[in-house]
């Protein structure tokens, strides 16, 4: 069983956030069998990178115009860039640069879908399709209420689901292999080694 200060340590974060997160994640390690010392800091290591510390969980598109252009070439157009984007004379237009990115993909019907099913969750679960699959593991009504996931419990919930099902159990300590997964590429990858590193030191030294 993790103690509140195990997580504190493990996650590099406050006692009041290791109050907040402490037994959602234990309840949800549990449930999709994330029990070895190995898989506790891979999956506390991810979560943590993915949620900035446990302190974000909806995805963030405060992008600038030219991160926009950059990033989202195939989906947003040189000029929509500039007038969604983030620059001195105006706030980005999270909202429309939503629905240009995950509308009528990712199982989402429409461009307002793209809005509504965001990433959200520890390991943000993004678009009508991947929200039903997990509203299916969870038993939790995610396409009627989708804000649920930015609850802890389903938070927590969510991403330990995802990691089971997606097959992150079979790549203890790989963290390259897993981050490729979760994230489809290799982003953060330094951030996540360390936070990794830290995690299983603490699970690994007092484990049981």
């Amino acid at each position: 069983m993790m103690q509140q200060q195990q997580l504190m340590q493990a996650a590099g974060i406050s006692e009041t956030l290791a109050m907040v997160w402490l037994g959602p994640l234990t309840r949800a390690m549990s449930e999709f069998s994330i029990e070895q010392p190995e898989d506790q800091a891979m999956f506390i290591a991810q979560t943590g990178h993915e949620s900035a510390g446990f302190s974000v969980l909806t995805e963030n598109f405060n992008y600038t115009c030219h991160a926009l252009a950059e990033l989202f070439p195939q989906y947003i157009t040189g000029q929509q860039a500039v007038l969604l984007g983030r620059s001195a004379e105006q706030p980005a237009q999270q909202q429309q640069i939503a629905e240009l990115i995950y509308g009528n993909r990712l199982g989402n019907q429409s461009a307002t879908e793209g809005w509504v099913y965001r990433g959200r969750g520890l390991i943000q679960i993004t678009g009508r399709g991947n929200y039903s699959d997990c509203a299916g593991g969870l038993n939790l009504p995610l396409l009627s209420y989708p804000e649920m996931l930015v609850q802890p419990e389903p938070a927590a919930r969510s991403a330990a689901w995802f990691y089971k099902t997606h097959g992150c159990l079979a790549y203890p300590g790989n963290i390259r292999k897993v981050t490729q997964i979760i994230n489809g590429g290799s982003t953060g990858l330094a951030d996540r080694q360390a936070r990794f590193t830290m995690a299983l030191q603490v699970f690994s030294g007092s484990h049981g």
